[in-house]
């Protein structure tokens, strides 16, 4: 990439191409690229940088894992059509979401206890999507008080993943404390009352927050503290009772329903001052078109990796479905299996308006930290600069089904079990 290259001229966003050049040119300098971002790669070496604890966690799917197998399988069945003799010296990665003007139409995916594969947890993961201008998503399972999450993050666009307590005023406390602490938007995720059964984890114990890790969201929440004071637990003395009567408080297997919703959009409105709420997990039409009726703000088509119903859909299958449904009456995000830039451009050809990460920049925090992350991400906005100049995509805007030969859905077996 020429750094005079005029492209320079024309977006208002970084030239994420040079970065390939960076790498190409550091052996002249004496350096060599930070490490391979190739998704198996990568996945590769957090195994080895890991421990048993935070690779099961990380890496594990519900029962065998055949919906993480779809989310793959579903991307390779759409095929890009690339445009030649196309001007994409005026291409511009810029996006926009509920009001913010971010670099590029990616997300970083709300993913709990960070704690696990780096020391620092959210910090470094909320400062990394700050400087780069892309929307972080807090989870409620973090492993960091929101408001360090939030000044670690600076000027970033930010949102606050719910998972919602059977405890309203717990609920509050914790949608106020994001407010307050700048983030911009509430995405309740409904697919995870209680965890997929995940044999590795549950082989070993695998659970931080039963042995005293990854609560630190809910310990400092004062309503949190009331209820630990009441029950006589002490944090100090008691992290694994602490920690799991938080979590106990979040995702055990107690469901929410439709009915609640409106109470939920409600409260989050009055205290927002009317900022967007969406809801994440929807894999339906029946659902989606639910979310529009109660009022929902945007919807995230995610199916959590494939972590949560062994054997579902494929979340990108869903998507086009629902994008047919209730494209027109509603702010569409996407997640689920997204592992290059070709991933991005496919969902949102399909129709989504935003895409977010989650796995990638897991195993660049769990292989470096800060720097990991950061090498991660911006390897991707560098993969999607470059496959919008050689395929001939000025803007994100222009993507649409026109841009992909589709083959009808094919989903071949796991080739161990060919033969049962």
């Amino acid at each position: 990439m020429d750094t005079e290259n005029e492209n320079k001229k024309h977006r208002t966003t970084p030239e994420y191409a040079e970065y390939q050049r960076e790498n190409f040119w550091a052996s002249n300098e004496g350096k060599t690229p930070v490490f391979n971002t190739d998704p198996n790669k990568l996945e590769e070496l957090a195994h080895e940088k890991l421990s048993q604890g935070g690779w099961y966690y990380a890496s594990s799917n519900a029962g065998e894992s055949l919906t993480h197998l779809a989310n793959r399988q579903a991307f390779y069945r759409h095929k890009l059509i690339p445009r030649m003799l196309v001007d994409t010296n005026k291409r511009d990665t810029k996006a926009e979401i509920w009001g913010h003007k971010v670099n590029a139409p990616i997300g970083f995916s709300p993913i709990g206890i960070n704690k696990i594969y780096n020391p620092a947890g959210e910090l470094p993961v909320a400062k990394v999507a700050g400087e780069l201008n892309l929307p972080y998503c807090l989870s409620t399972a973090g492993s960091q008080p929101i408001e360090d999450v939030g000044k670690a993050n600076g000027d970033g666009p930010r949102f606050f993943q719910l998972y919602m307590p059977h405890d309203d005023e717990l609920t509050i406390s914790l949608l106020k404390r994001a407010h307050d602490s700048g983030f911009t938007a509430c995405i309740l995720t409904v697919d995870t009352w209680q965890l997929a059964w995940r044999h590795d984890d549950v082989n070993t114990s695998n659970y931080a927050f039963y042995h005293g890790i990854g609560a630190d969201l809910g310990l400092s929440d004062p309503v949190f503290q009331k209820r630990l004071a009441e029950e006589g637990i002490d944090p100090k003395t008691q992290p694994n009772e602490a920690g799991a009567k938080w979590i106990d408080n979040v995702w055990h297997g107690r469901a929410w329903t439709w009915e609640k919703m409106p109470w939920l959009i409600k409260t989050w409105k009055e205290i927002s001052g009317g900022k967007p709420f969406a809801i994440k997990g929807i894999q339906s039409v029946q659902d989606a078109r639910k979310c529009v009726e109660i009022g929902c703000d945007g919807i995230v088509v995610s199916n959590h990796a494939g972590r949560q119903v062994d054997g579902a859909v494929a979340s990108l299958d869903a998507l086009e479905k629902i994008v047919d449904a209730v494209g027109d009456k509603i702010y569409i995000m996407f997640d689920s299996g997204v592992r290059g830039a070709a991933d991005v451009v496919k969902a949102l050809a399909l129709g989504a308006k935003f895409v977010f990460v989650g796995r990638l920049w897991v195993w660049g925090l769990s292989i470096m930290g800060e720097h990991g992350v950061r090498h991660v991400m911006k390897s991707l906005l560098a993969d999607l600069d470059i496959l919008m100049n050689v395929a001939g995509i000025q803007s994100i805007d222009q993507l649409d089904r026109s841009w992909l030969e589709s083959q009808p859905k094919s989903y071949a077996l796991i080739p161990e079990r060919s033969k049962l």
